[in-house]
């Protein structure tokens, strides 16, 4: 399948599913401005927050969609923030500003602001701002894993990789010179220079003083995702880190590894929530 007609049937799935009702203990607030100034054209400058019932001090998670930088929208996901605020956690789903209107570095500086919001503002929702642990699907979870592993972008607004207490990105991708990526899509994204693609590359920035991450991916991912998985921890492990995990997801195509998650009980929520878990009550990731 094309990449275009993978980002189609993505958003025709996510349209063409029917609507979860959210559960009565939740309340959402739609269409938060994470940013100052001028607004972004399409709400790409919105986020949501899914506030369970009597929500303090509660965890929080962040979780950023996937669509290859280039579509999908916060809107077509509410059953990722009904899931995993259903388990206790203020959950925040956020826009971001999708190429070719923007390029590399503006989809990851958006990410940067909008977790900057929520650590600034989630108290007043109920979240504990010390409690922050960010997910992602696909083209999501290599901008999580950007943010945290390159600091420039947290440093910009006023934060450090230590104020994210965990990260788990599903079916990221980590190389960005790598087959799959750079070399295939449209340069509009990262440019056309392959000089510059290691620069915008999770993997360029491994090293020992991250937080916890969790890797997950699905066996029925394409054989160069999975490959990036494995060797982007093996990258860690080798830079001393000692708080990375990987886990992959039996059964699951690189859609429904994600999209799963609106009907219920599924791996892939219970591995996020599980991960959040343990990262905060411990503060460090106990399986290696």
């Amino acid at each position: 399948m094309s990449r275009l007609a993978t980002i189609s049937l993505i958003l025709g799935l996510a349209h063409l599913a029917a609507p979860v009702a959210a559960d009565a203990q939740i309340r959402v607030e739609h269409d938060i401005k994470y940013t100052s100034g001028a607004a972004y054209a399409d709400n790409k400058d919105k986020l949501d927050v899914f506030i369970p019932q009597g929500a303090k001090n509660a965890p929080v998670i962040i979780s950023l969609y996937g669509g290859a930088l280039t579509a999908g929208d916060k809107s077509e996901q509410p059953y990722v923030g009904e899931r995993l605020a259903e388990a206790g956690n203020v959950t925040v789903l956020i826009n971001y500003r999708l190429s070719p209107t923007v390029a590399h570095p503006a989809h990851v500086q958006d990410a940067a602001l909008a977790v900057a919001w929520v650590r600034k503002n989630i108290a007043k929702y109920g979240g504990d701002p010390n409690k922050i642990v960010l997910t992602g699907h696909s083209a999501g979870g290599y901008l999580i894993a950007l943010l945290l592993l390159d600091p420039r972008y947290l440093a910009a607004v006023g934060m450090k990789p230590s104020d994210i207490r965990g990260a788990a990105p599903v079916s990221g991708f980590y190389y960005v010179e790598g087959t799959g990526v750079g070399p295939d899509r449209p340069k509009y994204i990262w440019g056309a220079d392959p000089k510059a693609w290691p620069a915008a590359s999770p993997a360029s920035y491994v090293r020992a003083d991250l937080p916890p991450i969790l890797l997950l991916y699905a066996d029925g991912d394409d054989a160069w995702r999975r490959q990036q998985n494995v060797d982007f921890a093996a990258a860690l492990r080798a830079a001393g880190d000692k708080n990375i995990e990987t886990h992959m997801i039996p059964g699951r195509s690189h859609l429904t590894v994600w999209y799963t998650m609106e009907h219920g009980q599924d791996e892939t929520s219970r591995a996020i929530e599980d991960f959040a878990t343990r990262v905060l009550s411990s503060g460090s990731s106990s399986r290696k």
